[in-house]
């Protein structure tokens, strides 16, 4: 057997571990990189990209649905090719994917390994039957799986993850999307916009990471508006058929329906990939779902020389915030024992559905009743939004009582990725309500809705005058 000395050992090869495997190198220590699945990232494999280029092809499709509205008619009516839309989807996705696998090319073969890791001790890792490493500290990146609920378990290959979708040569007739999460909202929406018959089942009125019940009972009507919605806890049976699931449930009204999907999609949430790395082996201390315990702050697992950085971790799953741990375990690792805190970003969601779903900073339930306020607006009368017929959805802004600091918005709304950036970089200069409406708003644009829900929140925390009257965006009110 193959044995190597090193300063970090890194297990995975995704967007935390290849952002370690850079930090050691930038401290002057040596590293290798473990990998036993195909090299490029969640992100650019299945993740965020090819769901974007899916959710982009629905957006062009639900616009010529929508062209009507401002008086234009197609002069046929809107085809769409599965075929293409799916082509486009793999060949951009496989783009992204190539940008991945060539920088892991150009790293020296020395500091790659293939195979599966797993430890012996917290400092020795063997890799399948040939490779043993011997290593100062070691990085565990080893991401995520979709978990599937056990009711949808025996489907076989009727039953799929978002890994599964983007591999797809066409459209299918119709899926059943069991989850209202990230996922499940966003590759349910598209597809839905897209032709085919999707159905959400979901457990409760969850809606993404919505928290606010207001904005949440506005969201869960907008898409159970769009897309037929029932509780999974109503399911009766689920069968799989040839080529298709039979799944029977009772509605709202306790109606017994009975209906047949071509796929039925998991995207109820995602597990660590840690039940195959010897974990037994560390003597770390574990939670209930058999991470390891670590500090966020420096992403180290107890005191000991390991740390955990991604998905893995099942603190933060977003990509900004994997290769932010990959940096801070990279740099810690190596320089084990000596580890520093570092201080994390504004926390930020953002959910790439229509509206688009922001959730940043800090929220009320963060937060001392009491000591906060909370400003809003609704963008149904909002004039930007209005133009371009965007006008559904609501935004809460939260503010310190007596000092005015911005604290953190929930926001669901038309290009709440824009707000929900805007907002985050507020928090992070530290910026109080006042400071923010001295910033300059330009017209006619959507963020002047977000100037209205400043100050609404400055006339809560009781350092301007009421709003005694709706605001003109093009009048008096400005």
């Amino acid at each position: 057997m193959k044995k190597i000395e090193v300063d970090v050992a890194i297990i995975g090869a995704g967007s935390a571990g290849l952002t370690a495997y850079r930090s050691v190198l930038r401290c002057n220590k040596t590293a290798v990189l473990i990998e036993g699945g195909p090299y490029g990232t969640t992100c650019a494999r299945v993740g965020c990209m090819p769901s974007k280029l899916l959710i982009a092809a629905a957006e062009a499709a639900h616009s010529v649905k929508e062209a009507p509205a401002f008086g234009i008619y197609p002069e046929t009516d809107s085809m769409i090719d599965g075929k293409k839309v799916m082509e486009r989807v793999r060949n951009e996705r496989d783009r992204f994917v190539g940008f991945v696998i060539e920088s892991v090319e150009d790293m020296d073969e020395e500091n790659k390994v293939r195979g599966y890791a797993k430890f012996v001790s917290q400092n020795v890792l063997q890799v399948d039957d040939h490779t043993e490493i011997h290593s100062k500290a070691t990085v565990i990146a080893t991401g995520s799986t979709p978990l599937v609920p056990k009711i949808l378990n025996g489907l076989g290959d009727r039953l799929i993850i978002n890994d599964d979708v983007f591999s797809w040569n066409d459209l299918p007739k119709s899926v059943a999307v069991f989850g209202m999460g990230i996922i499940g909202l966003e590759l349910g929406q598209a597809l839905s916009r897209l032709g085919v018959r999707t159905v959400f089942f979901n457990r409760g009125k969850s809606v993404g990471p919505i928290k606010n019940e207001e904005i949440l009972d506005y969201a869960y009507k907008h898409f159970t508006d769009e897309i037929d919605t029932y509780n999974s806890e109503n399911i009766v049976n689920i069968e799989k058929l040839d080529g298709s699931v039979k799944i029977e449930f009772k509605d709202q009204s306790g109606k017994k329906i009975a209906e047949e999907f071509e796929y039925v999609l998991a995207a109820t949430g995602r597990t660590s990939n840690v039940d195959k790395i010897g974990l037994e082996n560390t003597g770390l201390v574990l939670d209930e779902k058999g991470v390891p315990k670590f500090n966020r702050f420096t992403m180290q697992c107890g005191k000991s020389p390991i740390f955990i950085a991604g998905d893995v971790n099942n603190d933060v799953p977003l990509l900004h915030e994997a290769a932010s741990e990959g940096r801070i375990a990279g740099f810690n690792a190596a320089n084990y024992p000596d580890v520093v805190a570092e201080c994390r970003g504004v926390p930020l969601s953002i959910v790439f559905t229509d509206p688009q779903i922001a959730i940043l900073g800090i929220l009320p339930g963060e937060i001392k009743e009491g000591t906060y306020v909370t400003g809003e607006v609704s963008f149904e009368n909002q004039g930007r939004s209005r133009v371009i017929l965007k006008n559904k959805g609501l935004m809460k802004l939260y503010a310190e009582y007596g000092s005015g600091l911005f604290l953190g918005a929930e926001i669901f709304g038309p290009r709440a990725e824009h707000l929900g950036h805007l907002l985050s970089w507020c928090i992070e200069n530290n910026n109080t309500i006042i400071e923010m409406l001295d910033m300059p708003f330009y017209h006619p644009v959507i963020e002047e809705g977000l100037r209205t829900a400043l100050r609404d929140t400055l006339s809560k925390l009781e350092m301007g005058p009421p709003l005694v009257m709706k605001e003109m965006e093009c009048g008096p009110g400005v």
